[in-house]
């Protein structure tokens, strides 16, 4: 009983201090006991406008291709990855998430890595660079504060964001994978 009161203070202590440094993106991974829409999700954050942070869930593939999607946009079919459920805010648009500047309207992440929604842009990255992006329906947003408190109960782990992760082929065990590291690191503490 002890081992598993030291670890939920531990996880408690990290979720705490990440709540302090919502500042930058993070990955947020959900808590093991997260249920509902979020259960098993991993989530890219980064902080926008007003206080305000918006993600996008990276381990949701869906059964559905872009050609599915625009049938009378040939340029969709080269796009071999299936459509990402990336959040249920706008869940009717599609985001592109590139690891280059695709100009602009375009909003940087982290590193090289940005995503746009803007509909001319999405079309000449499917154009231009088909494969080379990962295509997401919808995103995740939070108001000013709503993260903190989401983080302060524990919904969520937190550790650092990684391009590879969004861009891997499989992301079906991706939560597992990311919850076991998570717990090894907090292992020794």
């Amino acid at each position: 009983m002890k081992k598993f009161l030291l670890a939920g203070l531990l996880i408690a202590a990290a979720c705490t201090t990440s709540a302090q440094e919502l500042d930058r993106p993070l990955l947020l991974v959900a808590a093991p006991d997260l249920q509902g829409l979020y259960n098993r999700t991993a989530l890219l954050v980064v902080p926008a406008a007003g206080g305000q942070h918006l993600g996008f869930i990276i381990n949701r593939a869906t059964d559905v291709k872009l050609a599915t999607l625009f049938p009378d946009h040939a340029p969709s079919a080269k796009v071999v990855d299936p459509v990402y459920f990336g959040g249920p805010e706008r869940v009717e648009s599609i985001f592109a998430i590139v690891r280059q500047d695709p100009g602009v309207p375009a909003l940087r992440l982290f590193g090289d890595l940005f995503v746009t929604g803007n509909g001319a842009a999405v079309d000449s990255i499917i154009e231009q660079s088909p494969n080379e992006a990962r295509y997401f329906a919808g995103f995740v947003g939070w108001e000013p504060g709503e993260l903190a408190k989401e983080l302060e109960a524990g919904f969520w782990l937190v550790t650092e964001p990684d391009a590879a992760l969004l861009f891997r082929p499989d992301s079906a065990a991706l939560w597992e994978e990311l919850v076991n590291r998570i717990n090894r690191k907090l292992a020794p503490i």
